[in-house]
């Protein structure tokens, strides 16, 4: 009780603020790729949980391998392990033999012809190697583009046409945070 109203207080101060300032208050913040420090630590077993909750036919050796590689990728490439996880859900709903029709493969949904330039070792369609190259090429989106518009161009490449990934992914953060804090 007491960390929700510390939270609300929070937000109410921010809000009035923003307000005094005479900014105007974004009903969605924006997308923080780098990593947060939380009151209560989101560690690779928090992410095997919530992924899980998402996909409950992961086995818990499955689920041990995805929160291990999210946080050690993550960290790797300086992105909020809650970000990754959120483009997981997103991409593939958690499952690691995910292939779109158009051919991505995995957690999170990687086209081959991403991985030339990564030069990345083994099969990219294991648990591991997946995340490791999704993270690389999130990581690299962000570094060159921003948070935002590094986010959608995961999904939509160098001519971003909408905001609506950018939303789901958002949306997947929260539902992250939720299933963390549950």
């Amino acid at each position: 009780m007491k960390r929700t109203m510390t939270r609300t207080r929070i937000a109410l101060m921010l809000v009035a603020g923003f307000l005094m300032a005479g900014e105007r208050v974004h009903p969605t913040p924006p997308v923080d790729a780098s990593p947060q420090h939380a009151e209560a630590p989101f560690d690779a077993t928090a992410v095997g949980r919530v992924m899980g909750e998402a996909n409950p036919a992961l086995s818990l050796s499955e689920r041990n391998r995805i929160g291990q590689a999210v946080m050690r990728c993550g960290a790797e490439q300086d992105l909020d392990p809650e970000l990754v996880s959120a483009i997981i859900l997103v991409e593939s709903r958690a499952r690691p033999w995910a292939r779109s029709p158009k051919g991505a493969v995995g957690l999170m949904q990687v086209m081959p012809y991403m991985l030339e330039s990564l030069e990345l070792a083994g099969n990219f369609t294991t648990i591991e190697s997946n995340i490791e190259a999704g993270c690389a090429i999130l990581s690299s989106n962000i570094r060159r583009l921003g948070d935002e518009d590094g986010v959608s161009a995961y999904f939509w490449g160098s001519d971003i046409r909408s905001v609506t990934y950018l939303h789901r992914v958002r949306a997947a953060r929260a539902e992250v945070r939720r299933l963390f804090e549950s």
